[in-house]
């Protein structure tokens, strides 16, 4: 097995299972859920330490440590949002029939707080990240970021399916903020884009040029481009979303448990 397929199946691996601890710790009791954020919060510490002690490290272990430390703190940003400990200011569904200027303000104030911790976890790592050779983490995170803006930004539009099996009872409300349609003009130009950025990805890493750090790196970031990808085709297509995660989603036991 070469270094390029390696990296690959990692990728692959550990979004599939990462995604679904996540899920799987949002559904456990208050008090698993509370040492859960205790937990996430300090291996997000430590993978802001981990980015900045292998942004010098050009081997093919420093890629993967900076792409798993990146996976951590974005498992972070995750966990604290579907816990309802960092959402927004607004904690109440949108009123029936609401739209215009008035719904996307709205919408935006239902994950303020969240898309302000993100944006600092993310410029917390391109600060310590700067001028580094190795940028797998960044890039990483860079990936996540866009991506699931770019899709929350169509759920907001308007897509076919709404996976809104895998909100937490608490935040059920979000659901009055999305919209059910076939698809939306953002869709495609978000589609397209992202596809293009792989085609990017996949040409750098099959470069002569590259070398094998420089090929790790290139699958795990484009690996990642490609799942969410996947994930935007799963909006639009007729397809159980939740299939992949019927594990995690099983246990009910605290779906009905407060928020922190």
């Amino acid at each position: 097995m070469n270094d390029a397929t390696l990296a690959l199946g990692f990728a692959i691996f550990i979004w599939w299972f990462s995604t679904g601890i996540v899920i799987l710790l949002n559904r456990m009791s208050r008090s698993m859920v509370a040492l859960s954020l205790v937990l996430s919060s300090m291996l997000g510490l430590a993978s802001l330490v981990g980015l900045a002690h292998t942004s010098h490290q050009t081997d093919i272990a420093g890629a993967y440590c900076a792409f798993t430390c990146a996976l951590l703190a974005w498992g972070w940003n995750e966990l604290s949002f579907l816990t309802g400990w960092i959402t927004g200011p607004r904690i109440t569904a949108l009123p029936q029939g609401a739209t215009g200027w008035y719904r996307f303000v709205e919408s935006l104030r239902a994950v303020l707080w969240h898309e302000i911790a993100i944006l600092m976890v993310g410029c917390s790592i391109v600060a310590i990240t700067w001028d580094a050779p190795n940028q797998v983490g960044t890039g990483t995170y860079l990936v996540l970021w866009i991506m699931r803006t770019s899709a929350k930004l169509n759920l907001f539009f308007g897509v076919r399916n709404l996976s809104e099996e895998f909100l937490p009872i608490h935040l059920a409300y979000l659901q009055t903020f999305f919209r059910r349609r076939r698809l939306n003009a953002f869709y495609p130009f978000a589609l397209t884009l992202a596809s293009m950025c792989l085609w990017w990805l996949a040409s750098y890493g099959m470069s002569p040029m590259a070398s094998q750090t420089q090929v790790v790196g290139s699958v795990l970031v484009g690996t990642m481009l490609a799942l969410a990808i996947v994930e935007h085709l799963m909006l639009v297509l007729p397809v159980d979303t939740s299939a992949l995660w019927r594990w995690a989603l099983r246990n009910k036991g605290a779906a009905d448990a407060p928020a922190l």
